[in-house]
């Protein structure tokens, strides 16, 4: 799948209300997993920054990789006190980073975006010889009812909608690609959004329908009735989880 372009104008939703990844994971990844503020790690699919903020935050040297530039120009914006952050305008099958330099590659809520097999490629030539990927992404609970009525909505009113994350379970994609040889970490990441953060949300999604497009209007209310319907005293959780999967090639 080509994602650059469909995230265009959505940079701004994207920053406001998309999460970070679970504290517990991330403390997993320096206690047990090797990164360190030594480690130098590039994060392909970076989008507006929000994985590379939390590596950025332990001291750690990330090469953010984002192909569309609304996305490459608003995480220069949200990460420009971080002085060892580098970007470049590259894509997960040419990252413009030099071979056998980096220490982890991270694909963080992107990797289903990718073509696993030049992506594999691209991971193996810019690795150092002990180096690993990261596989990371955060996913709601599909038996919670706001969950599983959220598809129904998408479904209904979005037609780019095939699923959420691509529709692929990330770890079936990670058997696929590691060939079964990775750990796997998952961690609780409940989500709590008012309501002007919940469709904002919705409206970071890459199927997510524009403000002009046919249907909007009918879209957003209905985003707003399904806020209603699960909201208590003007909030609600979405219940969700972060994955990782990570090993070598």
């Amino acid at each position: 799948m080509d994602g650059k372009n469909l995230f265009t104008g959505r940079a701004d939703d994207y920053v406001k209300s998309r999460p970070t990844y679970a504290p517990q994971l991330i403390t997993a990844l320096y206690d047990t997993f090797g990164f360190s503020a030594d480690s130098l790690v590039a994060d392909v699919g970076s989008g507006t920054g929000k994985f590379a903020g939390q590596l950025l935050e332990k001291g750690t040297a990330v090469i953010c990789v984002e192909p569309n530039d609304d996305m490459r120009r608003m995480a220069r914006k949200v990460l420009a006190a971080y002085s060892r952050c580098r970007f470049t305008d590259g894509d997960a099958a040419d990252t413009k980073i030099p071979p056998g330099s980096v220490d982890f590659v991270a694909a963080a809520q992107s990797f289903h975006w990718f073509d696993a097999a030049q992506f594999k490629r691209e991971c193996a030539r810019i690795l150092t010889p002990q180096g690993k990927v990261l596989l990371i992404g955060n996913h709601r609970d599909p038996q919670q009812a706001l969950n599983r009525e959220s598809r129904l909505l998408y479904a209904e009113h979005c037609p780019g909608f095939y699923g959420f994350s691509g529709g692929q379970p990330l770890e079936e994609a990670a058997s696929a690609f590691f060939g079964g040889g990775y750990e796997k970490l998952v961690c609780e990441n409940p989500l709590r959004y008012d309501k002007a953060a919940f469709i904002s949300r919705s409206l970071s999604s890459s199927y997510s329908l524009k403000d002009g497009e046919p249907g909007y209007e009918a879209y957003i209310q209905a985003l707003s009735l399904l806020f209603d319907r699960h909201a208590k005293r003007g909030m609600l959780e979405m219940k969700n989880r972060t994955e990782a999967y990570i090993g070598r090639i």
